[in-house]
């Protein structure tokens, strides 16, 4: 729940941005949230709080963990429905990919995000966590033309939020 996430200005968001966030707008915009930060200090929280929050607004969510998307992307080529899985993702007003960065992606998975983010220009707003910083990621899809396109598309209209602090999954051992 947005108001569960703990905000402040040396975290990385402060009430006045979260609040901002919180009305929706950025989807009907089109925009993109790019989440980065270390392990533990509350990005999926964050990005997940976003979608109850827009779904309770009526913008219909889909969250994907990065494995998971995978997964169903590969799925969605076995069984013959690999075209309407990736047009109901365009429809989708909000997309959360979590933990971007984690594994590494093959040329077909690449091809299916950029096309996913091609047909979600400006019409969707996907929000995107990783542990790597934004300025990574093009090195990390390795391909310069496909990481160009994918850069472009997940960049050009986005919030970006960098969250510092210590792990909130942290507990003292005594």
């Amino acid at each position: 729940m947005p108001e569960q996430v703990k905000t402040a200005s040396d975290r990385g968001i402060t009430k006045e941005q979260l609040l901002m966030l919180c009305d929706g707008a950025f989807i009907d915009k089109g925009e993109n949230i790019l989440i980065t930060g270390a392990t533990g200090c509350g990005k999926s929280y964050l990005a997940c709080a976003l979608g109850r929050q827009a779904c309770m607004l009526g913008y219909r969510t889909v969250y994907f963990a990065m494995n998971r998307f995978i997964e169903a992307l590969a799925a969605a080529k076995l069984d013959g429905t690999y075209i309407r899985w990736l047009n109901q993702i365009a429809r989708t007003p909000l997309l959360i990919l979590d933990d971007f960065g984690l594994q590494p992606l093959d040329h077909q998975i690449k091809l299916a995000l950029l096309q996913i983010l091609e047909d979600r220009y400006a019409k969707g707003a996907t929000i995107i966590t990783s542990q790597l910083p934004v300025k990574a990621w093009y090195e990390y899809i390795k391909e310069p033309t496909i990481a160009d396109a994918i850069m472009d598309r997940m960049t050009a209209q986005a919030n970006r939020i960098e969250l510092k602090g210590e792990s909130l999954r942290s507990r003292k051992i005594s």
